[in-house]
């Protein structure tokens, strides 16, 4: 087991059990870090993860976090143009906001409901079970930045 410094509320423990994987040190750790840092590169949760287990491969947290999207203890976001990013808010119904400069991703509840929260005219036969919004902007601090530069037009809707 993990010391208690990797999984200190014991939940990463008990999300793995939920949903039927194995408990191994390395998952715990990554399910742990991943709580408290959503929307977190595989490099970023690695470094996060080496903080705490010295030992860890590069391969076993990318091994890690393909176990748990899978499983459907993690969410895999992937903005065009910027890395993927996980989360362990997964299985419900919202999407996400995308600062076009630095990356920052931040969760948007849907408002409609249950997944998925919107339907296409034509399914063409699939069964369709989600339904994925990305709202792409400037964060405030982007914001400002771009402000400062003189980059900002049209009551800040469009950026240069």
């Amino acid at each position: 087991m993990a010391p208690v410094s990797v999984d200190p509320d014991g939940a990463a423990l008990q999300a793995l059990r939920a949903v039927g994987l194995r408990v191994t040190t390395p998952r715990r750790a990554v399910v742990a870090w991943l709580a408290e840092h959503p929307h977190s590169t595989a490099d970023a949760v690695g470094s996060g993860v080496r903080e705490q287990l010295d030992s860890v491969s590069t391969q076993a947290i990318y091994d890690v976090l393909a176990a748990c999207t899978y499983a459907g203890l993690l969410r895999r976001i992937e903005p065009a143009g910027h890395p993927a990013r996980y989360e362990r808010r997964a299985g419900d119904n919202h999407h996400h906001l995308v600062c076009r400069g630095c990356g920052r991703t931040e969760d948007v509840d849907c408002v409609v409901g249950a997944r998925p929260c919107l339907k296409p005219v034509d399914d063409h036969g699939f069964a369709l079970d989600e339904a994925e919004v990305l709202f792409w902007g400037l964060c405030p601090t982007c914001l400002a930045a771009a402000r400062a530069a003189g980059e900002v037009h049209h009551h800040e809707e469009t950026v240069q």
